[in-house]
């Protein structure tokens, strides 16, 4: 049984909170939380479930006095990067294991922008606490590294991996990250904080040069390229309202390029209803989510499909956000000292978790 602490309840959060509780190889000992006033209440009341007999604290100090073997590092760290390093490093050097959602470059530590996440600084505190530090997800993540990279293991030839996210986010309940962060809602020529240059390759390189690391490749660059949509008139999704003409669909590229051509690409396909920018990639079937395409011999196209909580997509994202990280920390906890990335883990499988005698 591995003893976790849960960093955080926000989206990923309280699905990994639920994971934990749920999960019959891990058991929750502590969990942080920013509200004070989710101070003192109990962590299954926080997540949709009774109680458990462990109550939310602010107080990181004592948690980082607990006996425990891995923190689920899952707060918000787009805006506040350095404070998270500044987290990471203290639950490192404490001795603690780390998996985490949060620091997107960190899911290929050496291409991360020293910058951003200070790498350097992450590795000493793995080697002070004899601690691992492995951070993943959904998308960067799981979607996007380890689904690609196995359907490779299966081709004659390879001429370009693409992968994409095609989703709809009207059911995204980020209205920071919707109409601040991506810019939905605001005018076409308004950049926003996703679309600086850079920004896009900050998130989503490290992705392109994992790929590039596990098939052997040697980029010459890697590119940015976008475009936007503008909503036809005005409507209102849960997260608000989005008046017409302002962005109401996006589409970008990061482009991982060899000799001129884009030979690894991550592609996201974002809109917030479905008839807007319909020559763009379109989801298969009902449902929005992930594919992988790869071209070369054979060319395979793989479709992941993900319903959550309702039916709903986007909450099926954040649950395998969440359980990617935690149905990794059996690998993690035994991996040597120091900053992981999926080329450095075995295969993660869904263990202890078949249910019997039919679904919950």
């Amino acid at each position: 049984m591995y003893r976790v602490i849960q960093w955080s309840t926000g989206n990923v959060g309280r699905y990994a909170l639920r994971g934990i509780i749920g999960h019959p190889e891990l058991a929750l000992v502590g969990l942080w939380v920013h509200s004070s006033g989710k101070e003192g209440r109990d962590a299954g009341e926080l997540c949709g479930l009774g109680p458990v007999g462990v109550t939310a604290t602010t107080d990181a100090g004592s948690l980082l006095a607990l006996d425990a073997d891995c923190v689920s590092y899952t707060a918000t760290a787009d805006l506040r990067p350095h404070e998270a390093v500044d987290d990471l490093c203290r639950i490192l050097a404490s001795g603690k294991n780390v998996v985490s959602s949060s620091i997107v470059p960190l899911v290929h530590p050496p291409s991360a922008d020293r910058g951003f996440a200070d790498v350097d600084r992450l590795e000493a505190a793995c080697q002070a606490g004899s601690a691992s530090c492995f951070t993943s997800g959904i998308d960067p993540g799981f979607a996007n590294d380890v689904l690609p990279l196995l359907l490779t293991g299966i081709c004659e030839r390879i001429d370009e991996v693409r992968v994409q996210e095609v989703l709809n986010y009207s059911t995204y309940d980020q209205p920071e990250v919707l109409f601040g962060t991506m810019g939905f809602g605001r005018p076409l020529d308004e950049t926003p904080l996703l679309l600086f240059p850079g920004a896009l390759t900050l998130a989503w390189g490290g992705v392109v040069h994992l790929i590039a690391e596990a098939l052997a490749v040697e980029l010459d660059e890697v590119r940015e390229l976008h475009e936007k949509r503008a909503a036809p008139e005005t409507f209102t999704i849960p997260p608000g309202t989005v008046e017409a003409g302002t962005m109401a669909a996006l589409r970008f590229e990061v482009q991982g390029i060899v000799a001129g051509s884009p030979v690894i690409v991550v592609e996201h396909v974002t809109r917030l209803r479905d008839d807007i920018a319909p020559e763009w990639p379109q989801p298969h079937g009902r449902a929005g989510g992930n594919r992988v395409r790869i071209e070369g011999s054979p060319s395979i196209t793989c479709e992941l499909q993900l319903e959550g909580d309702g039916g709903d997509e986007n909450s099926g994202g954040l649950i395998v956000t969440a359980m990617r990280l935690l149905n990794a920390i059996p690998a993690v906890c035994a991996a040597p000292p120091g900053m992981l990335s999926a080329l450095d883990l075995p295969l993660v499988a869904g263990r202890g978790l078949v249910t019997t005698g039919g679904r919950a």
